[in-house]
Order: structure tokens, then sequence, then C-alpha cells
């Protein structure tokens, strides 16, 4: 199977956070799948470091391609179809960084590892 990480769940996975459910850690150790991280959710967590919500011993630019590398996640470039999609979505969720998750899963035909239950809500299979 393919998945997408929610921007939360590859933060918890990195920091071993306890949030982070069973399934969630099964599903991106089982290395038979393949696990995807949207460039939309490094620039979140750029955005979200630069304010100072999140606190990481190293940058964005230097953590984040080590951790990807280091686990084994693809990373998923925004291509203009799923700007367009998201941009078509119900506005059932309003947080831009999500609604790309969420076209960009439609479109590569993904699930995503999340715990947003307002993913329910698209047509997108979510794990948690």
């Amino acid at each position: 199977m393919q998945y997408l990480l929610d921007t939360h769940v590859l933060i918890w996975w990195i920091t071993s956070d306890n949030r982070l459910s069973e399934t969630a850690k099964k599903l991106i150790k089982n290395c038979q799948n393949n696990i995807y991280w949207s460039v939309a959710s490094s620039w979140e967590i750029s955005i979200k470091y630069a304010l100072g919500k999140l606190d990481f011993d190293e940058s964005p630019e230097t953590l984040l391609p080590s951790e990807l590398e280091k686990n084994h996640i693809e990373t998923l470039a925004i291509q203009n179809d799923h700007a367009f999609l998201a941009g078509e979505l119900p506005f059932h969720h309003k947080d831009p960084f999500d609604r790309m998750l969420i076209a960009q899963a439609r479109i590569e035909h993904f699930g995503i590892i999340s715990n947003d239950s307002k993913l329910k809500l698209y047509a997108v299979d979510s794990y948690w």
C-alpha cells in the first residue's frame, strides 16, 4: 500500500510522541508499504518553526531531509492537478495544507495516515 503522512504524524514519529497510534506506527514500520511526505507539509513545518510553534534541535531544512531519508519516506511534490483539486474541494476543511494532502491522496490513490477526523468527509481513505 501507499500512504501519505499528515504533518503531525511525522513530527510525532520522529519525536517518539505517545500520541501516535499503534496502527500508524505499524503502517510506517511495515517495509512493504510505501510512505510519502508532501512538500506542503515541509512548508507547513517551516512556517510553524519560524513562528516558534515547533521546537526542534535543528532547523526543518536540516532535520526533515535527514529524517525522511533515515525512515525511507519518499517526498511527494505538488503538481498542478493537486493544486486545482485542492481549490475545488468542499470547504469541510479550511486548512490549506490539509486540503492539499487530501487532493494529493485522492489523485495519487494514497491512504492518509492522520488522526484528523475531518478527512472522513472527503473521498479519501484515512488510517489511525
